[in-house]
């Protein structure tokens, strides 16, 4: 994939079954354990208790996915999954996922959005908290790996 312009709009929606072959190859090649599968995809792009977010930019350029996943009776939303292509990485397709993310959350009534994240992943860590996150706890090996994770959370508006 060539470098993103860093003045290329970001545009996010929801994810169709055409974008099936990137999220899986998104997956495979952002996460070395507790990867989704083509059939759990498959699944939470129909799902009402799941929302599958693509971001892409100058005609349909797929450059990351975020995941949602919702649950009866509760409030909080879960930010599942968030992963961005590369070569786009520090363009703002995080936060255009996140923001979209939360926007999703809101329209579902939801209060809050959560999440975990790996201990060691500090990019992603910093830009949880540059955008209103806030710690509130830590699971021990957490991943099949074996590494441990902090959660996080937002109040949403």
């Amino acid at each position: 994939m060539t470098p993103m312009p860093a003045t290329a709009a970001v545009r996010v929606r929801r994810a169709e079954l055409s974008d099936l072959d990137d999220l899986v190859a998104l997956e495979e090649s952002t996460f070395a354990t507790d990867r989704l599968s083509r059939a759990q995809y498959r699944r939470h792009l129909d799902s009402e208790s799941a929302q599958v977010l693509v971001a892409s930019a100058n005609h349909r350029r797929f450059l990351g996915t975020a995941v949602v996943f919702f649950r009866k009776g509760t409030q909080v939303a879960r930010l599942y999954s968030i992963a961005t292509h590369a070569a786009a990485r520090g363009k703002g397709v995080g936060s255009a996922l996140l923001a979209a993310a939360e926007d999703t959350a809101r329209r579902r009534r939801c209060r809050v959005l959560r999440l975990e994240v790996r201990t060691d992943n500090t990019d992603a860590i910093r830009l949880y908290q540059r955008l209103g996150y806030v710690c509130i706890g830590r699971y021990d090996r957490y991943y099949g790996d074996g590494a441990d994770a902090w959660r996080y959370e937002k109040t949403l508006d």
